[in-house]
Parts: C-alpha cells; sequence; structure tokens
C-alpha cells in the first residue's frame, strides 16, 4: 500500500497513516492554497502605492501562509527581524516603526473598514504601517482545476465533506457554492478550527483534514488523520501524516482508495 502510494504522489510520514485513512468517514479542506491553487494573485496591483507593494512584499517573504505568495514577487529582500505568529500575519519592527501584513483583526483594522473592504468574493490581506490606517489588498485565488471532480467522489464514496478556513465569509461561500460543499464555516482562526475537529470527534468522526501543513500544523494534528500539499522543497517542514506533490487534489481521493483497498486486504488475510 505504501509503495503504490508513493507512486501516485503520496508520500507517508506517519506509519500507520494507512490505517487511519481507510477509517476516515468525513473530509475536512482548508480553503487557501488547498482547494485553491497555491499561486494567487493581486486583484489590482496598480492601485496600491509602489512603496507599499515593496515593504509588504518583504513582509511576505516571511510568511508560510499561501496568500502571501501573491505580494512575495514585488519583494526584493527580506524584512530584517521579521516573525510570523503562524494564521494570523507577520509583523516587524524597522527604526522603531512596527509593520504588519496578515488578518484584519492582525493590522487592527475597524470594523468600518472592514465593511468598507469586504466586497465581492476575493481575499483579502491587511497591510499597516505603524499607526496608520490598515490597507487592504485583494488577492485572486483560483480553484484547483481538479477540485469539483475530487468533491463529486469524495461523496460518492460516502465520505462527508466540510471547509473550514479563516478567509472571509463570501470568498468560502463562492467556492464551496462552486464545488457543491454545503457545510462550510468561515472566519475561524486557528483554535477555532481545532475547537470543530473536536467536536466532530466527540459525534463520532474520523476526520481526515487536508490543508496546508506549513501553517496549520495544530488543525492537522488534531484531525484523525491529514495530508497536505506541499512541494518538495517544503517536505521537510510537513506536519501532516502523509503529503502529496503536484497541482491537483486527486491524490486525497487516491489514498482513501488505496487505503481501503490495503484494509480490506489484511482483514482477508487475517
Amino acid at each position: 500500500g505504501c509503495w503504490v502510494l508513493f507512486r501516485s504522489g503520496v508520500l507517508l510520514n506517519s506509519g500507520d497513516a494507512v490505517e487511519r485513512f481507510a477509517d476516515a468517514d468525513m473530509v475536512v479542506f482548508d480553503k487557501t492554497g488547498t482547494l485553491t491553487s497555491p499561486e494567487p494573485t493581486l486583484v489590482d496591483p496598480d492601485a496600491i502605492p509602489a512603496e507599499t507593494l515593496a515593504t509588504a512584499g518583504r513582509l511576505a517573504l516571511s510568511s508560510k501562509h499561501p496568500l502571501g505568495a501573491a505580494l512575495k514577487a514585488y519583494a526584493t529582500a527580506p524584512m530584517p527581524g521579521a516573525t510570523e505568529e503562524p494564521g494570523q500575519g507577520v509583523r516587524a519592527v524597522i527604526d522603531g516603526v512596527e509593520y504588519r501584513l496578515g488578518s484584519a483583526a492582525f493590522c487592527s483594522a475597524s470594523a468600518d473598514l472592514i465593511s468598507k473592504s469586504e466586497q465581492g468574493t476575493h481575499s483579502l490581506v491587511w497591510f499597516r504601517k505603524g499607526d496608520a490606517a490598515p490597507l487592504p489588498i485583494a488577492v485572486e485565488q483560483g480553484l484547483r482545476r481538479d477540485a469539483r471532480e475530487v468533491i463529486e467522489k469524495l461523496k460518492g464514496r460516502g465520505l462527508g465533506v466540510m471547509i473550514l478556513s479563516g478567509d472571509r465569509a463570501e470568498a468560502v461561500d463562492a467556492a464551496a457554492d462552486e464545488l457543491g460543499i454545503a457545510d462550510r464555516r468561515a472566519g475561524l482562526k486557528p483554535a477555532d478550527k481545532i475547537a470543530v475537529l473536536d467536536e466532530l470527534r466527540g459525534q463520532g468522526r474520523k476526520v481526515l483534514m487536508v490543508g496546508d501543513g506549513l501553517n496549520a500544523a495544530p488543525a492537522l494534528a488534531a484531525a484523525h488523520v491529514s495530508v497536505s500539499p506541499v512541494t518538495a522543497v517544503h517536505l521537510s517542514q510537513a506536519a501532516a501524516d502523509a503529503v502529496f506533490l503536484g497541482e491537483t487534489l486527486m491524490p486525497v481521493v487516491t489514498a482513501i482508495d488505496i487505503s481501503r483497498r490495503a484494509r480490506r486486504a489484511m482483514d482477508q488475510n487475517l
């Protein structure tokens, strides 16, 4: 089973992952960088001052969050002393001025500013310099090309499907509606995702969590079994029970199918 998974682009980090993949009765997806392409783009970069783009890009170089990838191309060098709070954002202090890049809460955006900015289905990254008002930066994310097919196959195998995302509701709803996923929750912090997974465990569900292993390690660890889409260069940083390579989501289905077949074969041998 492990060799077949390897040939299918699924690499196991845990020896008993095959058995837990076979047990899974529900699949919970993160959205950003998982259901969506890991390469987002800015909606309107010309509307953002070049200096702001360059500074935000320098902060993004220190971020593992998938949305940060949209800004990295505008950076010349990392921001010295930049530190990341997973699921929140990146901060750095230069000449006594604090710079932040991340969520609306992390950048202390007011409810009024958030309300004015959150229009349409795009995602938002926020930038703040010192005491200035935070600036929303709109980011576009396309779904992975086989995402709809994968969701249909999972449902066809009797698995429940849910989205847990830190992104804004409009962006999450747009992706969930396109994929036919009724159960979706948005605006979640890492601790909120863990709480939902604990709730599902209490209901007797055995959850396969599919999420970015570089940014959602606690949620992955809280699931019955977990898998991350990562590139080979990030393989050593993965926190999930398994990782899969490439641009498609189909290895998630493959991992379940192969593990179930392996379980049946072991049961028959016994």
